[in-house]
């Protein structure tokens, strides 16, 4: 209800579900970026038609299985398998999908929108990040490394909100990197069934590739591998560690997608906040510092549209998640993320 500024009429605001929902989803959190998106989507009210990524078809089928375990009436909820590029042109070109939710790479979803909006859809992006993580120089240095580790570590570096730059003030550059370099160690790559294994393989070989291409080129320009720096054969790759990085080499731009962990040194807080936001996307962010102040100003002056205090494993099913920039638009979770599958419909009536 909203006050009404006429006194024999009263002013209702409802929210409908927008209809059909065509979802697509990735390969590096097969299941729950199929959660993140069908759960808001039938809590509006309205159907989903999910692709799964090609590369992980298997958990998008096991999802429609479980769904109608559950009691999911039939409709409700589909799953469709197959090549990418058509079955996205169909979903955005068909008259009954009312909406498009897509996570995965910022190419693609741009494409998407563009498609999409032609047919004046909704749409939901969720796509590629190059997050930056921050020590001062008052951060609790133990809890930064920790923090570290579990940020770029995860999932063999695989998430769109991995740690892929590591800016260190030049005071504790040295303290870090020491601390930093031995958790590194104790890291073990192998297969994830046995229970020592921390770091498992990546997606495909194209994937390794780029692992190779992005530490060539920062080797090249300067950066001095510490720890890693080879290929295991197969999918697998060394953890990583690459001191003295600067803002000229490639994985300072561009997402690595891998178990690299380039570390640059700064000076002052608006050098390295500048360098921070220095790249088009601007999903999540992560800082260490014990100084109050700094914490509401920093994270303030970052362009990202999550931002990790003194934590860097934030993603919570509660809270918002989204970024800005060529990071995607819309947000997944909490209320915001439902209502990303409503229409909001004004109802004025006459006494």
């Amino acid at each position: 209800m909203i006050p009404s500024p006429w006194d024999n009429r009263r002013i209702l605001v409802i929210k409908q579900p927008v209809g059909v929902v065509a979802a697509v989803t990735p390969w590096n959190f097969p299941s729950s970026m199929i959660a993140r998106k069908v759960g808001a989507a039938l809590a509006a009210g309205c159907t989903v038609v999910v692709k799964p990524s090609e590369l992980t078809p298997y958990s998008g089928l096991a999802w429609g299985l479980l769904a109608e375990k559950a009691g999911i009436p039939a409709g409700v909820l589909n799953i469709i398998t197959g090549i990418a590029p058509p079955i996205g042109e169909a979903f955005c070109n068909h008259p009954h999908v009312a909406k498009i939710t897509f996570t995965g790479s910022t190419a693609v979803g741009k494409k998407l929108s563009s498609d999409a909006m032609a047919n004046m859809k909704h749409v939901s992006m969720e796509l590629g990040g190059h997050a930056p993580l921050i020590v001062f120089e008052d951060a609790d240095i133990a809890r930064a490394v920790e923090g570290a580790i579990a940020s770029k570590f995860r999932n063999a570096g695989q998430t769109c909100v991995c740690a892929n730059r590591i800016y260190v003030h030049e005071k504790v550059y040295d303290e870090f990197t020491t601390a930093f370099v031995t958790a590194v160690k104790k890291q073990k790559t192998g297969n994830g069934f046995e229970k020592e294994v921390t770091i498992g393989p990546l997606i495909n070989d194209k994937a390794v590739e780029k692992v190779e291409r992005h530490v060539a080129d920062a080797t090249q320009k300067g950066a001095k591998i510490l720890i890693g720096g080879k290929k295991l054969g197969g999918q697998f790759y060394e953890p990583t560690v690459l001191g003295e990085s600067t803002q000229d080499m490639l994985i300072a731009h561009e997402e690595t997608f891998g178990p690299v962990a380039p570390l640059f040194r700064f000076k002052s807080d608006d050098e390295v906040v500048k360098m921070a936001n220095d790249v088009p996307y601007g999903l999540a962010c992560y800082f260490y510092t014990r100084d109050l102040a700094r914490a509401f100003k920093v994270a303030e002056q970052l362009e990202y549209g999550q931002v990790g205090i003194n934590e860097s494993v934030i993603t919570t099913e509660v809270a918002p998640f989204g970024g800005v920039k060529d990071s995607g638009t819309g947000r997944e979770g909490s209320k915001y993320g439902l209502d990303e599958y409503v229409e909001i419909k004004y109802v004025c009536v006459g006494l």
